[in-house]
């Protein structure tokens, strides 16, 4: 079990030190490009995480993919299949990443600590402690950085020592996003308000005999059985 504390000083620590060494440039501006900046601000409005927050996590998650679910990139306008699993459909990719803060581990929007080791370490649980609980930085945070060398879980369980992470870290899309957007201050970090905590995704009703689906043959048989009971019942009653 990772030792969040500790955890939390070792990426403050990191933070104050780290250089990139990939140039992340042209990922940074997208990420922090006027009309995507609106779209995380507004999911931020909605559940107090900050939106750099939520930009690195979507270009961790799904390379910015709008049509993937901050959640694990499954594609929100369906149930998802990888872990958190079973979320959705969803309206929009915005709904979608609220659900995914708000009600899914680890619960970013319930955070108060936004420091930079704070926020840092949100993101590494939001990819999950194996690194941490091996003493390592994680690449989901630090890949693109000289905090990480080497080392990744290639599949569920799998740490495979010599594997170089080659997704930009979030740390380092930080760094690029503070040099292109001065509104960042990872020091003084604005969040909106307490969040709006939001039910999770109803459960589409399954098909059955007392709720057939519309427009089929079972519907229709409903539709005449009620016709035929309304008849008794009226003639009974005359």
């Amino acid at each position: 079990m990772a030792d969040l504390i500790k955890l939390r000083k070792a990426n403050a620590e990191r933070w104050t030190v780290a250089k990139s060494t990939r140039n992340v440039a042209s990922i940074a501006r997208e990420l922090v490009a006027p009309t995507a900046k609106a779209r995380y601000q507004d999911v931020s409005a909605k559940t107090g995480v900050p939106w750099y927050f939520i930009a690195v996590a979507h270009e961790r998650e799904s390379s910015q993919n709008w049509k993937g679910s901050l959640a694990q990139g499954d594609p929100w306008d369906e149930v998802s299949v990888h872990v958190p699993a079973g979320r959705g459909p969803f309206t929009s990719w915005e709904a979608a990443a609220v659900d995914a803060l708000v009600n899914c581990a680890p619960f970013a929007a319930r955070n108060k600590d936004w420091s930079p080791g704070g926020l840092l370490t949100m993101l590494e649980e939001y990819n999950g402690l194996g690194y941490a609980s091996r003493g390592v930085p994680s690449p989901y945070v630090w890949a693109g950085t000289d905090q990480y060398h080497s080392g990744k879980y290639v599949r569920d369980g799998v740490y495979d020592p010599n594997v170089v992470d080659r997704q930009a870290g979030c740390a380092g899309l930080l760094l690029a996003m503070m040099a292109l957007d001065k509104t960042i201050d990872m020091d003084k970090p604005v969040v909106a308000h307490a969040p709006v905590l939001v039910p999770s995704a109803p459960v589409p009703q399954q098909p059955s005999i007392t709720s057939p689906s519309p427009g089929s043959i079972g519907a229709a048989m409903a539709s005449i059985v009620k016709v035929v009971l309304a008849f008794f019942k009226k003639d009974k009653q005359s």
